[in-house]
Order: structure tokens, then sequence, then C-alpha cells
């Protein structure tokens, strides 16, 4: 069986160079190149009260659904918050057209687009710590950090396409039905969240099931959107979803951010490989060769 050559004295120096050069130079070019991507994220992100630049710019989103016209409207963003809401419900039974608005004095948050905000913003203080001034000294040192990092990004990549699962109960409890004018009727319910990089509506219509009902209640679990038959208690009453509309609009800047948080990961993915096989590398040249 042939032996394994161990590596010269000169092949170990070059490779221990070609380490100490990763570490030192590339590294870094990768970091610069993660803040310069982070910081255009972020910038889709800005929100008021933050610097001169003034309050965040009102943005309107006309809502819509290729399957459906029972439901019209826009909500208008600003920031991470919804500043006013303009929805039209024309209802199936009777073609009775309902209009609802936000109060004047009422903005609704949506903690979906906050919390990736903070994630990317804590992506960004982890590199910020790491700038050219810092050297790395070993291979685990820039794995750890990566890992951090990566952990960031995939959780503000996981808020905007993964909304939360709620059940009818937390909906109806909800402060956003509150947050019209006039007030909802108590057989409507409304959910509003992001879905990848669109805003969403959702209002399910409800009926009460009568005590002699001979339907078999059983109450709907957690879900980002309920069907038809859904059913739940709420105080004294059970109700049952008798129809559910669902309109949205794309909002351009989110699709930007998901982009941006793509591209770092795989730039992140791309140094660990790197590192970990230099690591390989230095491992093997430290072993014994194989008599």
């Amino acid at each position: 069986m042939a032996t394994a050559m161990a590596p010269t004295s000169v092949e170990r120096a070059v490779l221990e160079e070609e380490f100490r050069w990763l570490l030192h130079d590339e590294v870094h070019a990768v970091l610069r190149q993660l803040q310069d991507i982070l910081k255009e994220a972020s910038l889709r992100f800005t929100l008021p009260g933050s610097g001169m630049e003034g309050p965040a710019k009102q943005e309107n989103f006309i809502l819509g659904s290729s399957g459906t016209d029972q439901v019209k409207g826009v909500l208008t963003l600003q920031g991470d918050a919804l500043s006013q809401a303009d929805v039209n419900l024309k209802m199936p039974r009777n073609n009775q057209l309902l209009h609802f608005a936000f109060r004047e004095d009422k903005q609704w948050k949506l903690q979906q687009i906050q919390d990736a905000r903070n994630h990317v913003s804590q992506a960004i203080y982890l590199l910020n710590n790491r700038d050219e001034s810092y050297q790395f000294r070993t291979g685990a040192e820039v794995l750890k950090l990566m890992d951090a990092v990566m952990l960031q990004l995939t959780r503000a990549r996981n808020r905007l396409t993964t909304p939360a699962t709620l059940t009818l109960p937390e909906i109806a409890a909800s402060g956003l039905t509150r947050m019209f004018t006039p007030a909802l009727p108590s057989d409507l319910l409304v959910n509003v969240y992001i879905n990848l990089n669109k805003l969403c509506l959702t209002v399910y219509q409800l009926h009460t099931l009568q005590p002699n009902s001979t339907k078999n209640f059983r109450p709907a679990g957690g879900s980002v959107l309920h069907s038809p038959g859904a059913m739940f208690e709420w105080g004294s009453q059970r109700l049952e979803v008798s129809h559910v509309h669902k309109v949205e609009s794309v909002i351009p800047w989110l699709n930007d951010a998901l982009v941006f948080f793509t591209v770092s990961l795989q730039l992140c993915q791309q140094l660990k490989d790197k590192v970990g096989s230099g690591m390989c590398h230095s491992l093997k040249q430290m072993r014994p060769a194989r008599q």
C-alpha cells in the first residue's frame, strides 16, 4: 500500500501563508460586501424620526385578487405601520356594500416588518464589530461570526415568509378589529399580515350556529388563512366562517429586501466553505504521514 507523503516544510509554509491571507484579506473583503448589501436592505426599512430625513413616506397599496371582487380597498403603509385603510366589502347574500376605514387617531403596527428590520440591524451590528482593523486568528472565529450573522438573516427572512398562525378567537381579540370606523359588524373579522413580498388583507364573514344545530362543533386550530366551515367559540356564541375574502398587493421594497437576504446568506455560506476547506488543509498538514 502506497504511503502518503508528508508535506514538506515549504509546502506547509505556503499553505499557512494562503490561510493567513484568507483570514486577513478575503474574509474582510466579504465582510465589506455583506455590510454594503445589508446597508441597502436596512434602507428599505427606513422609519420616521431616525434623523434629518423626516417622516417615512406614505405608500398606498391597492388591494386586489384575481378570484374575487367582493373586497376592494387601499392600505397606506408608513414605515412599519399601516396609517390608513379604506375597504369596501360587497356582501354576497344581498350585495349590500359596506365601507369601513381606520380611525384618524389609529395606526396598526406590522410586527413582521419591525422584527425583520431589527434582525437586519443586529446582523449589521455583528459585522461592524469586526472592522478592517480586527485580526481573525482562527478559522473557527470566522465560522462563529458567519453562523451568528446567518442566524439573524434567516430570522429576518422567516418573519416575512412565515406569517403567524392565529386561531379565530385570537383574530377576534386583536386590536385590529377595533381600528375601524364605523365599527365592524359583529359578523366580520379582519386580519392583515405580510406574506413574502405581499401585504395581505383577509375578511372573514361569520354566522352564528344555533344551539339546536346538528353540526358537529369542532373548534378550528391556528392557521394563516382559515377556510369556510371553520368554527370557533366567542363569548357565549358558537360561530362558523361562511365566506373568506383575501386580497393583496405587492410591496416592491420587501421584494428587494428578500433578494438582499438571499444574496447575503449565499455569501456567508461561500465564506464558511472556503474557511472550512482551509482548516481541513491545515489539519492534514499537521498529521504525520501514514507508514
